[in-house]
């Protein structure tokens, strides 16, 4: 795992993560789980709370959430019934060899030691089934949301991960992305409350928490788009990455 501080750092706002982090379109999940029949037995690997294990256990599949936080893992326990999250990690896996049909990543992927992870990805999934990260992006061509990322930080852009994830190693075929969009209602309270949920907000000292609030208040405060608004649609992307085990 990569920079391990910011990784792991979710876990003391676990219950905001879950309350506030848009979910998953269900036609998206669909797409990544093409070609496997229900119940595939699908790995939600970096599970978090379990936003992405809820969205494939209602399509009737059954999931394996792993999750290192220990917070996060409490989290999704406590709001999903019927699951609990196992200890572990994408270059360490609690599964046996060629064990699982599909291995799904939601948010996480950027944070894995790629050349371990793949490997051990495909060490757990049997030969043809599929490997999926998948990422909720903002739609950053709105210029509010634009201005959002800036203040706080938000790197994740659709380009940055069209450039960056390429392959899964020597195991998988060639990756195919597919993208689909969606939007989430939210008060302007709800929006700083998401942002606080952030890697960068959790890491960063006080006095830049506090201009990043501040910033935000701005925002809503004076933007054409967003002032006197008691909610805002928030625009999402999501791409979803797919490859098949050889």
């Amino acid at each position: 795992m990569t920079d391990p501080t910011q990784a792991l750092s979710f876990g003391a706002a676990a219950a905001e993560y879950d309350r506030f982090r848009p979910r998953y379109p269900q036609e998206a999940l669909r797409w990544a789980l093409d070609g496997l029949a229900a119940p595939a037995r699908v790995v939600d690997l970096g599970a978090g709370t379990g936003i992405l294990t809820r969205g494939v256990l209602a399509l009737g599949h059954e999931v394996t959430p792993v999750e290192p936080d220990p917070g996060m893992r409490a989290q999704l326990d406590a709001v999903t019934p019927g699951v609990t999250a196992l200890p572990g990690t994408a270059e360490e896996l609690p599964l046996p060899d060629g064990s699982v049909d599909a291995v799904l990543v939601g948010q996480a992927y950027h944070w894995f030691d790629k050349e371990r992870a793949h490997a051990e990805v495909g060490r757990v999934i049997r030969a043809g089934g599929t490997f999926a990260p998948i990422w909720n992006t903002r739609d950053s061509g709105v210029a509010w949301v634009a201005e959002l990322e800036r203040i706080a930080d938000l790197r994740d852009h659709a380009g940055n991960l069209v450039e960056k994830v390429t392959d899964f190693g020597p195991d998988f075929a060639a990756v195919e992305l597919a993208q689909f969009t969606h939007r989430t209602t939210l008060t302007p309270a709800e929006v700083v409350g998401m942002l606080h949920t952030r890697s960068y907000w959790l890491t960063a000292e006080p006095e830049e928490r506090e201009k990043v609030d501040r910033e935000l208040r701005e925002l809503f405060a004076t933007h054409p788009d967003l002032a006197g608004r008691e909610s805002v649609e928030l625009p999402y992307r999501t791409l979803v990455f797919r490859a098949r085990r050889r």
